[in-house]
């Protein structure tokens, strides 16, 4: 897959990179992978936020690529070149797929890319971004989106969470566990993960893993893991099997570690208290809740609060 991965001035050092790792390193391990260019529209030198000079290949088009990675985007407003313009307006009305990590999504909301598509971005710029960008389904509480051909991550390392679920798709979960492995990173961090340090672990199985990205939807609501195999199409034996062999995990324990990952969200995020919590997230009862909790973090849900939460507004 020809990726193109654009450069221009201010770009954030840290998302280029996790580009430039994530789709331009060679693998020669691996027989299938992306060709990747990092490229500018612009015959002008470009430099990082950090300062650094960058050496690219100069394009005029877009046309021979079909993967563009925009890796971050100023949020400050301001005129975007034309030519720039054009190509990506072009790229994404010819079907290809658009990627942008972090800010990179103020970029493709300025454009019109984004109307009416779900998207993500750093959650420092939420409230800017939503009151510019009335248009965009904005969610604040995942780690990437994908809506058609357009992708679009949260802030900083969730670029690298995207890049896995991209490759995971493109290439199959081998593939993606192979890189993850590099990279030194769990293969999937489920995306509807908040943005403080998760996708569910996919499998190559699409019937499972329509399956699992549904109890993702539903999690807050009770969930029989006969209702779980049938929504995967699968006798419960063979789910069962099939689960445990793409997640190492029991569908059951599965479901427990997501509800945890959920209810880890809300603690950081809002002021619900802990039977409020302990209902989204879909447990049966505070108590099971306190339960699970504890054994997966260590400490009750209101000490993990006091040392994980972020400032919360009524």
């Amino acid at each position: 897959m020809k990726t193109a991965i654009l450069v221009y001035p201010d770009i954030s050092m840290f998302e280029l990179a996790c580009a430039v790792e994530l789709f331009a390193l060679p693998r020669p391990e691996l027989k299938r992978y992306y060709d990747a260019d990092v490229v500018s529209l612009e015959d002008t030198q470009s430099s990082t936020t950090a300062g650094l000079v960058l050496n690219t290949q100069i394009v005029n088009s877009l046309d021979a690529y079909d993967m563009v990675v925009i890796a971050s985007w100023p949020v400050a407003q301001r005129e975007i070149p034309s030519h720039l313009a054009s190509e990506l307006l072009e790229f994404y009305q010819s079907g290809k797929r658009l990627v942008s990590f972090c800010s990179g999504a103020f970029l493709l909301a300025e454009l019109g890319i984004l109307n009416a598509k779900t998207c993500s971005t750093h959650w420092r710029y939420a409230t800017e971004f939503v009151q510019r960008y009335k248009r965009v389904n904005f969610s604040n509480d995942v780690l990437y989106c994908i809506d058609g051909n357009v992708a679009t991550s949260a802030g900083s390392a969730a670029a690298l969470d995207l890049g896995l679920a991209l490759i995971r798709q493109d290439f199959g979960l081998d593939t993606a566990n192979a890189v993850a492995k590099r990279l030194v990173l769990p293969v999937h961090r489920n995306a509807t993960q908040s943005q403080f340090v998760e996708a569910p672990v996919i499998s190559e199985n699409k019937a499972l893993s329509s399956s699992m990205d549904w109890a993702i939807t539903n999690l807050q609501h009770t969930i029989s893991i006969n209702q779980f195999a049938e929504k995967a199409n699968m006798s419960r034996r063979n789910f069962d099997r099939c689960f445990k062999k793409a997640t190492n995990l029991t569908p059951q324990q599965w479901l427990i570690m997501q509800r945890l990952e959920r209810a880890s969200q809300m603690l950081q995020q809002t002021n619900l208290n802990i039977e409020q919590v302990s209902s989204q997230a879909g447990f049966e009862n505070s108590l099971t809740f306190r339960h699970h909790f504890k054994a997966k973090f260590g400490c009750a849900p209101l000490q993990y609060r006091h040392q994980h939460q972020i400032a919360v507004t009524n």
